[in-house]
């Protein structure tokens, strides 16, 4: 499908009379400048929102071909009357618009006031925003708003301009006191340098195309210490939220935080929580730091970790859609259920281009969680290596001495791995590697024995 959708034409065939010329030159305009507008400031391809959740607000009535976007406080409960009438589920011998007696009352006792309004002034869109905002008269209060909308514009053009993929910034050393990290510095650099060479070669340049609150999302913010850490789950993100917890002093130690209080506290903000100064000043000044994993020990790891032990989320959600669907004659209980799914039965979900439920981040590619080649990440951490590179990450950004990255058990290993794989065709297992291919070549991982 192609993003964004073309604005269509409109059907003024039916509109017969003469009076409705001016209202019709309005919408021209209007269409005209929100369609610059985002060419100019929306961005282009693929939208990044699920798109389920990107059409909830849009109501349909299908005798006359409508969609109508809900805006509540914009006279969405008289749209709605007029789509049920539309509908036939309600009847009208005068379609105009009910006003409350009350509303009326307000109505009236707010034009004969003498507070000055502040009024948009006619204006042609050649005149451009800036105009249309300069004909603007009323209160200083109006005048801030008119400031701050300049303001939002400034950033936006700020954003617009930003250079992308962002400079990967000199790691500051100054704080590493021992010389027990030479190696662990030098294989720091390796990976930078390679990371960055892959995506001068492949991974594309110029302006993002990804929505800039999305694609920040996952990167978790510790303003004390100026760290950018984005989240790749199965790789240790869970400690790592713990450490930035002590880190930001919402605790005293990284050992003692619940595993409900890391991930349902909302503790923690992440980057799409600020403004788009805060965004663009936190990006360019700020550590940012990404930890990584085998792809496929990854995808293992979280198959068990969400399948192979009671989950009130995932088997009811994910399991019963999977079993559905990829389980000939599947049992009434798993179907109710949607516990037991199989490795096998999840794979075909994950390689399914019609996937009868979402992808989810536990299992989704580093690529789109993070967008290494755009963010250029000053740290990149291997989970092969976790509490080393970690410590080390501890000492550049001078974490205090008695703060270490928790010992960390995953029982999710080569060998175990191996044992999942046997259950699946050869086919299906270049397939899964094809999945996470640019995983495998950004982060330089080994191609796994298929």
């Amino acid at each position: 499908m192609n993003w964004p959708l073309d604005i269509r034409p409109l059907n003024k065939s039916l509109v017969k009379d003469n009076k409705w010329k001016k209202t019709e030159v309005t919408q021209e305009k209007r269409r005209s400048f929100l369609g610059e507008f985002c060419k100019k400031y929306g961005g282009v391809g693929h939208p990044q929102s699920h798109l389920f959740h990107m059409v909830s607000r849009i109501y349909v009535e299908d005798k006359h071909k409508i969609l109508y976007c809900e805006v509540p406080k914009a006279g969405c409960s008289n749209w709605k009357r007029i789509l049920m009438v539309l509908n036939g589920l309600a009847s009208s011998q005068n379609p105009k618009f009910h006003m409350p007696e009350d509303l009326k009352e307000k109505k009236e006792n707010l034009l004969k006031s003498q507070i000055p309004t502040a009024i948009l002034t006619k204006t042609s869109y050649t005149q451009g925003e800036d105009q249309a905002l300069g004909k603007i008269s009323g209160s200083s209060s109006t005048n801030k708003l008119i400031e701050k909308h300049q303001g939002t514009r400034t950033i936006f053009k700020k954003f617009n301009e930003m250079n992308w993929p962002l400079d990967i910034r000199p790691l500051n050393k100054s704080l590493v006191k021992d010389n027990k990290w030479k190696k662990t510095e030098v294989t720091q650099e390796k990976r930078r340098s390679f990371l960055g060479e892959f995506c001068k070669k492949y991974g594309g340049v110029g302006h993002p195309q990804s929505h800039l609150f999305h694609m920040v999302s996952r990167i978790y913010v510790e303003d004390k210490h100026k760290i950018l850490y984005c989240e790749v789950p199965k790789a240790g993100c869970s400690n790592w939220k713990r450490i930035l917890m002590v880190l930001n002093g919402l605790a005293s130690s990284a050992y003692n935080i619940s595993h409900d209080a890391v991930h349902y506290g909302k503790h923690l903000k992440t980057l799409d929580r600020f403004d788009l100064k805060g965004i663009h000043t936190r990006l360019n000044t700020y550590t940012k730091a990404i930890f990584v994993r085998d792809p496929m020990e990854r995808l293992v790891s979280a198959f068990r970790d969400k399948f192979e032990h009671p989950n009130s989320y995932y088997h009811p959600v994910f399991g019963k859609a999977i079993i559905k669907k990829y389980r000939p004659n599947a049992c009434e209980e798993a179907l109710n259920n949607g516990s037991g799914v199989k490795f096998k039965e999840f794979v075909h979900y994950l390689l399914d281009s019609h996937r009868p439920v979402g992808m989810d981040i536990h299992w989704e590619k580093v690529s789109k969680l993070c967008y290494p080649c755009l963010i250029n990440y000053d740290f990149v951490g291997k989970f092969e290596t976790l509490e080393e590179d970690a410590n080390y990450f501890l000492q550049l950004i001078g974490a205090p001495k008695e703060l270490k990255f928790p010992n960390f058990k995953d029982r999710t290993n080569t060998q175990v791995v191996r044992q999942y794989l046997k259950d699946l065709s050869r086919t299906e297992r270049h397939l899964i590697y094809d999945f996470y291919y640019l995983d495998y070549l950004m982060f330089n991982y080994t191609t796994p024995v298929l």
